[in-house]
């Protein structure tokens, strides 16, 4: 097969810029490898795998993603639903506790170097899970939530967030090659824009200063908000509260994000929030985000 029928089986199919660069390294001898499929990560805080498995099942046979990262589990992981997620075709590493909080990482690759907790933060909540799939790094992070910024959950969310950034520090420098992404349920909006009413929420848990300084950190480190990559609607939300018909007025915050290294950035083509499965019976009152990134080419 000559080079260009490596990246363009279909003779309809326009060349990008991309392909004529991955031609270019063929033809030079400066690549001998290229992933050919897109790869599609996403995140989606659950609210309670036990009630959602239904929904997860149907929503990963509509969107079969390669990297499914899960907040708010909330099994313990004796009660982790292991075989309907095996076949439905995706290998699974997961850490639950009773009631509250879990997480899980879903992968239709081998996964590898799982690491339960942040090793630098002693905690008895189950809200960090890292892997190595594929090459790349993935953190699932399940950020507290705060309560209000005069309690003491809210100090406990800031040290968590910091003791997350000195970690991340060393994770993005160690995967600086291959990349990694962390995605998950920041309990952040980011921005103004990211809020339904500004005015109202500000200075309250998940808008406040402090809460965006600690996110901030985190992008610092060389992280990119993928959602932000691209042009996106106005009042774009991942979640909505379940009371006051918060969905069905769209009185929502973007709040679930997925954070790529410089090397997953310059993959990434696309980035949206499903709200499909908000319309559900009985949802979740996150929805999905899911990431794009095109086939990577590695170096000789």
């Amino acid at each position: 097969m000559l080079p260009y029928d490596i990246i363009n089986q279909n003779k309809y199919m326009r060349r990008t810029k991309l392909q004529e660069i991955c031609v270019a390294l063929i033809l030079s001898g400066s690549a001998t490898f290229i992933q050919h499929k897109h790869m599609k990560i996403a995140t989606w805080n659950v609210n309670s795998l036990k009630v959602r498995l239904p929904h997860l099942l149907t929503w990963l046979s509509d969107n079969p993603v390669d990297v499914l990262c899960l907040q708010e589990t909330k099994l313990t992981d004796d009660k982790f639903p292991l075989a309907a997620i095996n076949e439905a075709g995706y290998q699974v590493a997961f850490s639950g506790q009773k009631t509250y909080n879990g997480v899980a990482i879903l992968s239709r690759h081998p996964i590898t170097d799982v690491v339960k907790n942040n090793p630098r933060y002693p905690d008895e909540q189950q809200r960090i899970l890292a892997a190595t799939i594929e090459g790349m790094r993935f953190i699932c992070a399940y950020v507290p939530n705060g309560q209000t910024v005069d309690s003491d959950k809210y100090g406990y969310k800031l040290a968590w967030l910091a003791a997350l950034r000195d970690w991340l520090a060393d994770e993005v420098a160690s995967h600086a090659e291959q990349g990694l992404a962390i995605l998950g349920d920041y309990n952040i909006a980011p921005a103004d824009q990211d809020v339904h009413d500004p005015a109202a929420w500000a200075g309250q848990v998940l808008c406040s200063d402090k809460e965006r300084a600690a996110l901030t950190a985190l992008t610092d480190l060389g992280l990119t908000d993928a959602f932000r990559m691209f042009p996106q609607l106005d009042k774009s939300f991942s979640w909505w509260d379940y009371r006051q018909l918060g969905y069905q007025k769209n009185k929502g915050l973007r709040i679930d994000h997925i954070l790529l290294s410089a090397a997953l950035a310059k993959r990434c083509v696309a980035c949206a929030i499903d709200r499909v499965p908000r319309k559900w019976e009985q949802p979740s009152d996150h929805a999905p985000v899911i990431a794009t990134l095109s086939p990577a080419v590695s170096p000789a």
